[in-house]
């Protein structure tokens, strides 16, 4: 990266871009519904956007990552789902997704958050420190897919149910 990369956080005149950010990035992806950029105007309408950054350089935003509450059926509250994160295709593997992964679960730590949880690439997340689970499970999804990472204690048990936003196929209204 040549360019000088800035991760802030997103604002309400980021809002176009960052849709446009995550469709273009999920565009090619075959396992994507092609609904990420719902989801987020979804998490945004309902409030439930708690960490949401982006990447930009020189002016331009170039990647996105959202973070929103999740539900333990344990009842433990603080724990938090990654996702979507999107990087503009001719930005990738440039170590932008990594820098907002790495931005996003800081700014959770500095909240309290107890954890995260997500759904993604197996061989990606396990160089933040997130692991498959024993014992906690998002219904529907296969544990090889399934992550979490517990913020200094351990990781809860039973099932992790994100947000209803997670559900939208198409704009809010």
């Amino acid at each position: 990266m040549s360019q000088q990369l800035v991760t802030r956080d997103e604002t309400r005149e980021d809002f176009r871009a960052t849709g446009d950010v995550t469709v273009a990035a999920f565009a090619t992806l075959e396992i994507s519904r092609h609904t990420e950029q719902f989801v987020i105007e979804a998490l945004r309408a309902a409030g439930a956007l708690s960490v949401s950054l982006v990447a930009e350089m020189n002016g331009r935003v170039v990647g996105h990552i959202a973070f929103s509450p999740v539900s333990m059926s344990d009842g433990t509250t603080g724990w938090f789902g990654l996702g979507p994160v999107s990087v503009l295709p001719e930005f990738q593997r440039q170590g932008i997704g990594k820098a907002l992964v790495r931005e996003g679960l800081a700014r959770l730590k500095a909240l309290g958050a107890k954890g995260c949880c997500l759904v993604g690439h197996p061989e990606y997340y396990r160089q933040f420190g997130f692991t498959n689970p024993q014992g906690l499970a998002h219904e529907g999804v296969p544990p090889e897919v399934f992550f979490a990472l517990s913020f200094g204690g351990q990781v809860r048990q039973g099932a992790a149910t994100f947000h209803e936003a997670f559900m939208a196929s198409g704009p809010a209204s």
